[in-house]
């Protein structure tokens, strides 16, 4: 099972990777945008437009500074590490799915099968850390069982 754990992972770097690379070329798009405003007669377009730039950059450097964040917890997770209690990289199957505990990436389809990237600190992930195989908790009017923990 670790090669299920060691592709979702791979798809979660990936996915991460491309925002990072996203949000890069979005500042560097609106940097070199705002350098080429030139002034004219109508200061108050300019300034306008120069504004609109900053704020474009800023919010892109949020989320460059989010995505580099979620890089970092991947990092820490080695996905061929067997786990017998949910924790970071554990691969979790519930009678309701199959989650990922890594990033909050949403479904991914490795080889025919759904799995579920959750954070720990999502709401079902946190009612999956820390925890074992035959585990119940309520989510969302379903009663969970974690069926078995990688």
């Amino acid at each position: 099972m670790s090669d299920i754990k060691e592709k979702l992972h791979r798809i979660c770097m990936d996915y991460v990777d491309d925002r990072i690379a996203s949000s890069q070329q979005a500042i560097t798009a609106a940097r070199e945008s705002a350098n080429d405003d030139t002034k004219s007669s109508a200061g108050d377009k300019y300034e306008t437009g120069r504004e609109m730039m900053q704020q474009e950059i800023d919010r892109n450097r949020k989320q460059l500074e989010e995505s580099q964040k979620l890089r970092l917890v991947l990092e820490q997770i080695d996905p061929s590490k067997p786990t017998l209690i949910v924790q970071n990289g554990s691969l979790v199957s519930t009678n309701f799915g199959k989650f990922y505990i890594s990033i909050s990436r949403g479904q991914i389809s490795v080889d025919d099968c759904h799995y579920f990237a959750v954070s720990s600190v999502s709401p079902i992930g946190v009612k999956l850390m820390k925890q074992t195989i035959g585990f119940e908790f309520d989510f969302n009017g379903k009663s969970f069982r974690i069926e078995r923990v990688e």
